[in-house]
């Protein structure tokens, strides 16, 4: 058995940080169980300290997994420390997670602390973890561009005072394969006491080679991998956990260890997170794109039909693409309902919310004749939209579009519970309806986004899309989704609008390094 590689999933802290992309607590939860499902064998919930949201979201994770460690980010600060060990208090398995920065430009201008001032920080912080729980990872930030005789100076020390997991990022994505490659097999080399600890790497997106450095590390021993679904995460992202997973397996010539992952979970994922973020997921993405395994030239059609393995390195089913499952209708019952929703790992607090929910799927079938997974994540996500932002909601829209003639869209608003009604002209008929929308709310942001993608195959397919705003620096992301594109549209609009005019939650940016 080759050894293991440590699948460390930071979708709901890292990824988060994708401007717009913010979770609530209730979806947080549904894409940890959705991890664990997956067989992750760390899940990072997220950064307590930051804001009340980010603790309690942290602590219902902690709640409801069973199988894989709960993770919690915290500086080398004593109260982000303690926080997240409350955070993580149920957590059946926990981990914390504790970061100081060591590179010269961090030490100076952004700590504004003495290389010794931060190697004192550093020890003191992981021992203080460790009165919490013995599973504590301490991370250099911005190793990627640190001294490295420093560098092995830290991690000798952390590892002297407890640290079971030293994690080399490449926090702004500076480094190439082989230079990454490199400093993870110097760093195991020089530090004396290494074999004590597992060497991990975070890789950040912003020159295209955080999967590939992830991956030079690996071959170089590393042996824990910290990523995300979809590669999503602040700026360009970070690497792809499903390319990571897939490149280890496939190439099993070249690499020395594999992961536990149930790589059948990984398109499922996907799909959850892109639903709940908004975030679309691109045609020509690696495992997970709509066009992954599709093959239109005539020569690789032949080619595949004659043996599968001239044009594809690995199987469709293998990642999830053609899994067996059930497919609801307008005649499924209730049971058949509640039971896809539990194989989803989709549960409701109340029997009123799945009732509610059971209504909004009959509806959906009375639209398109087969309603498939995809669907059925779209209408939870839905339906948790509309019960977290309630001040804007739409009762009726409609749009009249013909040739030769402007469009123009009527649309009636409920505003915190009074109806109101609006009516304008646009160049389109989605152009008309945000409007309309404008002249009863007012125009409350500046359009940076707008995307529409299907959620499933063809014609009868709801439109799922997505709106990002940007109003005095902050930005969110609107989502909604319809068999009507007009009205998917109208419903992204106003979730944008309702996040907009929410209170700022006050929330500390893990990579912000306050003074300490």
């Amino acid at each position: 058995m080759n050894d293991q590689l440590i699948i460390f999933d930071t979708t709901l802290r890292d990824g988060e940080q994708s401007p717009g992309a913010s979770m609530t607590r209730d979806e947080k939860v549904r894409i940890a169980r959705q991890l664990e499902r997956m067989r992750v064998d760390i899940i990072e919930a997220g950064f307590p300290v930051a804001s009340p949201g980010d603790f309690e979201a942290v602590k219902a994770v902690a709640a409801a997994i069973t199988e894989s460690a709960v993770c919690a980010l915290a500086r080398a600060v004593e109260k982000d420390i303690d926080r997240a060990a409350e955070a993580l208090r149920p957590a059946k398995r926990a981990r914390i997670h504790t970061f100081i920065a060591t590179s010269p430009i961090h030490m100076q201008n952004k700590l504004r602390m003495t290389p010794e001032q931060v190697l004192d920080r550093a020890v003191w912080a992981v021992r203080h973890a460790r009165k919490y729980t013995d599973d504590v990872e301490f991370s250099p930030e911005d190793a990627g561009r640190s001294e490295i005789d420093f560098l092995c100076r830290v991690l000798e020390a952390v590892i002297a005072a407890g640290a079971r997991t030293v994690n080399i990022p490449d926090t702004v994505g500076y480094n190439l394969p082989h230079q990454f490659g490199a400093l993870i097999k110097t760093l195991i080399e020089r530090v004396p006491n290494s074999g004590e600890a597992i060497f991990s790497v975070h890789c950040h997106n912003d020159l295209g080679l955080a999967v590939a450095n992830s991956l030079s590390a690996v071959l170089n021993g590393a042996r824990q991998v910290e990523c995300t679904i979809n590669g999503l995460g602040e700026r360009a992202g970070n690497a792809a956990l499903e390319e990571i997973v897939m490149a280890v397996r496939t190439r099993r010539d070249l690499f020395a260890c594999d992961t536990r992952l149930d790589t059948t979970q990984i398109v499922p994922a996907s799909r959850l997170v892109s639903s709940i973020t908004g975030f679309p997921v691109q045609p020509n993405k690696a495992i997970v794109g709509a066009n992954a395994f599709a093959h239109e030239s005539g020569i690789h059609q032949d080619g595949v039909i004659k043996k599968r393995e001239t044009y594809e390195i690995m199987r469709a089913e293998d990642v999830g693409w053609a899994a067996n499952r059930m497919v609801l209708g307008k005649h499924s019952g209730r049971n058949a309902f509640r039971q896809r929703l539990s194989e989803l790992r989709i549960e409701f607090k109340t029997e009123q919310e799945l009732n509610a929910a059971f209504e909004r799927f009959k509806d959906l079938a009375d639209k398109k004749h087969e309603i498939f997974d995809e669907d059925l994540q779209a209408l939870v996500t839905e339906a948790d939209l509309e019960h977290e932002n309630e001040h804007f909601r739409l009762v009726a829209l409609r749009v009249c579009s013909q040739t030769g003639e402007v469009p123009h869209a009527d649309v009636t608003l409920a505003v915190n519970g009074a109806e109101k009604k609006g009516a304008a002209e646009g160049s389109g008929p989605v152009d008309a309806a945000f409007k309309a929308i404008d002249s009863i709310v007012g125009a409350n942001g500046q359009l940076l986004l707008y995307s529409v993608s299907n959620i499933t195959t063809g014609t009868d397919s709801q439109g799922e899309v997505t709106v990002r705003l940007e109003k005095g620096g902050r930005i969110v992301n609107g989502h909604g989704a319809d068999t009507d594109i007009v009205i998917a549209s109208a419903k992204a609009y106003l979730n944008a609008l309702n996040k907009l005019i929410r209170p700022a939650a006050e929330r500390t940016h893990p990579q912000a390094g306050t003074p300490i």
